[in-house]
């Protein structure tokens, strides 16, 4: 950064608040611990979570390194999954601001994300709260816009697209602009703060089954790598412990998960001859199903998709830290200790309103017709069952491309 600018930005910025945002000259030494989830756990559980807090900040530390050097643990992994993230992508997107003679820029994830996505992938940055929808939390490994099964991750593809095209109707804008190599450092970069911070999750939880409380449990059962110090002998069961093992296991599945990606994809069939039919009939044939009991999609989309009908719902996210403890969203008192922790104020999910033509995640045909189908994960737009036939159960592929092509024509003028 000239200094001239450097000086401008310092007048405008606080200086706390300039590090977190752009990472000038910034060293942030550590990730913050998800303490909202360790208190979620510690009220659905009845458990102390510090001990467990501790030992899980330790592991991830040594398996996935610091925002300034983040690691890979490729020792721990299948040679199929060693090379779902390229290390020199990695350092490239990670670490402060700067650039090279060349003109390449490194640390791309605090230049373009950290603002609004946080520096762990949390969701929670500076400007997070002054935004509808908030940004996406990284640390559940749940993303809503994608090509594969409702439960499945997304392909790098989908990351992909994602970053070049934006989100319409959301605050996620278009990098377009940037070096292919650029975007590809950054889908790698958060691919690599999905897998760590679900990693984190999934440790907390498997610390509360292995006895953790108010203090850690035997050695044995203790979240650790290995039970060496180095890294290599995690890869090897017969040296492992209890504790060790289930922490391999988790580290392997979580990020298998993500390798598997490509193979959950989900094929969209063409229509056949049989229903090609004129788009008129087919748009008349979606209205009846958009209104029927099956898709029911007045329900909640409202007459002609004007968004008009009244809900009360909440996302997955803000669900596992309320409803689901049994707590209501709106109680402020029962909302203060996960605010503190670093939830963001609950907000009510708004169905879509169709009538505009914006469709988040994109309005193709294929693509709505895998929102048809699977639905949207952490949301509660639920999948619809498809069926060979014509049924009470679920709709054949030739009537969800009727509802699709409805669903298209809301949205024209």
């Amino acid at each position: 950064m000239p200094p001239l600018v450097r000086s401008f930005v310092l007048i405008l910025c606080p200086l706390p608040l300039l590090a977190v945002i752009t990472g000038c000259d910034a060293k942030i030494e550590q990730f913050e611990p998800n303490t909202l989830y360790s208190l979620t756990l510690a009220e659905s559980r009845s458990a102390e979570m510090d001990a467990a807090q501790t030992d899980t900040s330790a592991v991830l530390e040594q398996v996935f390194g610091t925002p300034n050097e983040p690691k890979w643990p490729s020792e721990l992994l299948s040679e199929s999954a060693r090379s779902l993230i390229d290390v020199d992508r990695l350092a490239r997107s990670a670490g402060p601001i700067s650039s090279l003679q060349d003109g390449s820029h490194l640390g791309l994830y605090r230049e373009h994300c950290v603002h609004c996505h946080g520096l762990s992938g949390d969701g929670f940055g500076p400007t997070s709260l002054a935004l509808n929808p908030y940004p996406r939390d990284f640390r559940h490994g749940v993303f809503k816009w994608k090509s594969t099964r409702r439960n499945a991750k997304p392909t790098r593809a989908d990351l992909r697209r994602t970053l070049v095209h934006g989100e319409a109707g959301t605050a996620m804008p278009s990098f377009s602009v940037l070096p292919d190599e650029e975007i590809d450092a950054l889908v790698d970069y958060v691919i690599y703060l999905s897998i760590r911070g679900e990693v984190e999750r999934e440790l907390l939880a498997e610390a509360v089954e292995l006895g953790y409380d108010t203090a850690p449990p035997e050695e044995n059962l203790r979240i650790r790598v290995a039970n060496a110090s180095n890294v290599e002998s995690a890869s090897d069961p017969q040296t492992a412990s209890e504790g060790a093992e289930a922490t391999r296991e988790i580290i392997q599945d979580v990020v298998n998960d993500w390798a598997r990606a490509d193979e959950t994809v989900v094929e969209v069939p063409a229509t056949t001859s049989v229903a090609a039919t004129s788009d008129g009939d087919s748009i008349e044939r979606g209205r009846e199903l958009f209104h029927g009991q099956i898709a029911n999609c007045v329900g909640c989309h409202g007459p002609q998709g004007n968004g008009a009908a009244v809900t009360l719902d909440y996302d997955d996210w803000t669900k596992e830290y309320s409803t689901r403890l049994g707590l209501t969203p709106t109680d402020r008192d029962a909302m203060k200790p996960f605010r503190k922790a670093g939830a963001p104020k609950p907000r009510p999910l708004v169905p879509r309103r169709l009538q505009g033509g914006v469709f988040r995640g994109g309005g193709d045909g294929e693509t709505l017709y895998r929102r048809i189908t699977q639905g949207v994960a952490g949301t509660p737009m639920p999948s619809l069952e498809v069926t060979e036939t014509e049924s009470g159960k679920g709709l054949t592929p030739d009537q969800v491309w009727d509802l699709v092509r409805y669903v298209q024509s809301l949205g024209k003028p």
